[in-house]
Order: structure tokens, then C-alpha cells, then sequence
């Protein structure tokens, strides 16, 4: 009988028609959090569908914290973290991937040039909102900022030695982009931005200016050589140990396949 079923198994190739290997399982990778890192997670996510289509990625914004309050309950299997894991989150698994710097945008014809850390100070608590008081022309100040509990307000707070208590903002914004494009239409507006989205928005012709801090340019160069004073690394965690599809998006995630996708972002690689 097994030479039977071995004839006609050749009899069918013979006939051109070559067994089908089995299809790949479908498989689905949730990311979720920072909304920094949500534009340079699709780009990656595409690029690695590409090379496993069987893969699906979902790539889902909120904010850090979102991220990780999604990973602990299973709703996520990667969180994206716009800053590294804190010492109570240390039962995650968490690799930084890129570094980034928080940045201070004014409208375009704003004549301001340069404030400094005193003055972002009192301008981000409340202290101050009259341009005329901070070397400008304009009269009131409209502060913008991320939410309280997103990794951009943790971040610059603590370079203005104040607690995230002490933020005092017109708005609240979660997208980088949107406060931008806030900025852009109001002169008399401010807002803390990621360098890279407000490098990225002044490329394309938005009518935004990065401020310096503490005398250093805003800059992906000052990012990358250690002078900028606000930097932050961008992490990827997941609850434990990554494995199987998680563990294979962690490595490419890790490898210099991404290095253009993160440069086009105004991102460093972590390792750079």
C-alpha cells in the first residue's frame, strides 16, 4: 500500500500539480502608548510586515502611560515608552531602542530668540503669562503642553525642577503634531514639543521656531553628541521576557534595518 500512495503522489506532481505547503497561522502584534513614538512604530511595523506578511501589526497610540497600563492588563503585547522604565517598573522587560530630547517651540514671527530657564519657569507654572514680560512683543502667553501623566510633561517638569503639580498650561495636548500646529497658527502661543517632531514639522514648512535651552541648540546633532539638556531614550517593554512574534519584532526593532526609518524621524539610535 505505501508504494501505492507514493505512485500516485508522483503521478500528481507529474500532472503539475506540486503539493501546497501549509499556510502560515495569521498572527497579530498589538503595540500601544507613547504618541511620540506611534508615527516611527508604524513606519517600523510596515517595514517589518514586509518581511512577515503572516504578522499583523496594530499600532496604537494613548500616551507611556496608557502603553503600559495596557501591557500589564494583556490588552497590549508591547508597550511604547517615551522614557526609560522607572525603578517600580522593573517587572517589565523593557529595551530602549532610540533617544530623543523634549523642546520649546514658538510661532515663527514670535520675536522672541532665546529664554531662559528661569523664564520657561515661570512661563509653564502660571507665573508669567505676558510676552512683555519675557523680552516679546505680545501681550498674553498661551502655554501648551502634553497631558500630566504623559512622559513629555514628566521629562520637562523635571528640568524645570517644579512637580508636574506645578504645570500650569492653557492646554493640554497629547499629539506632538497637533501642538505644533497650534503653535503655528497662533503668534502668541508656546508649547514643549519632541525635538525630532518639531524638526520634522519646520522641514516641512511649518511656521514653528525651536528655542534653545540652557544656551544649547535643539537638536538632533546635540541629541546625538550628549550637550542637549533634555534627553530621553524611547523604550519598548512588555510584561515579561518577549517570545515568539514579540521577540522577533524586539530584535528587529533592535537591528540597523531601522536606523534609516529612525533617522527620517529625527530620532539617534540608542547605540549610535
Amino acid at each position: 500500500m505505501g508504494f501505492v500512495f507514493a505512485a500516485l503522489g508522483l503521478n500528481a506532481i507529474a500532472r503539475g500539480h506540486a503539493p501546497v505547503p501549509p499556510r502560515k497561522r495569521a498572527q497579530k502584534l498589538h503595540i500601544a502608548g507613547s504618541t511620540t513614538m506611534a508615527p516611527l512604530l508604524q513606519e517600523i511595523a510596515a517595514k517589518y510586515n514586509l518581511m512577515h506578511p503572516e504578522i499583523g501589526v496594530e499600532v496604537e497610540l494613548g500616551g507611556s502611560s496608557r502603553g503600559l497600563d495596557d501591557v500589564r492588563s494583556g490588552h497590549a503585547h508591547i508597550a511604547m515608552l517615551s522614557r526609560a522604565l522607572a525603578p517600580a517598573e522593573r517587572d517589565l522587560y523593557g529595551i530602549p531602542i532610540a533617544r530623543d530630547g523634549v523642546g520649546v517651540v514658538v510661532h515663527a514671527n514670535n520675536p522672541v530668540r532665546q529664554l531662559s530657564d528661569e523664564e520657561l519657569q515661570a512661563i509653564f507654572t502660571g507665573r508669567r503669562r505676558a510676552w512683555r514680560d519675557a523680552q516679546g512683543g505680545r501681550d498674553s502667553i498661551y502655554a501648551l503642553g502634553g497631558p500630566v501623566d504623559g512622559a513629555s510633561s514628566a521629562l520637562f517638569a523635571r528640568f524645570l525642577r517644579q512637580p508636574l503639580a506645578a504645570l500650569s498650561l492653557n492646554a493640554a495636548i497629547e499629539s506632538n503634531i497637533e501642538r505644533l500646529a497650534v503653535v503655528a497658527s497662533c503668534e502668541n502661543a508656546i508649547a514643549y514639543v519632541s525635538v525630532g517632531a518639531a524638526e520634522r514639522a519646520i522641514s516641512q514648512g511649518v511656521s514653528v521656531r525651536l528655542l534653545p535651552i540652557s544656551g544649547v541648540a535643539a537638536s538632533t546633532v546635540n541629541i546625538r553628541n550628549g550637550s542637549y539638556p533634555i534627553c530621553r531614550v524611547l523604550t519598548l517593554a512588555s510584561r515579561d521576557a518577549p517570545t515568539g512574534v514579540a521577540r522577533s519584532f524586539f530584535a528587529f526593532c533592535l537591528s540597523a534595518q531601522v536606523n534609516g526609518i529612525l533617522s527620517a524621524f529625527d530620532f539617534v539610535p540608542y547605540l549610535d
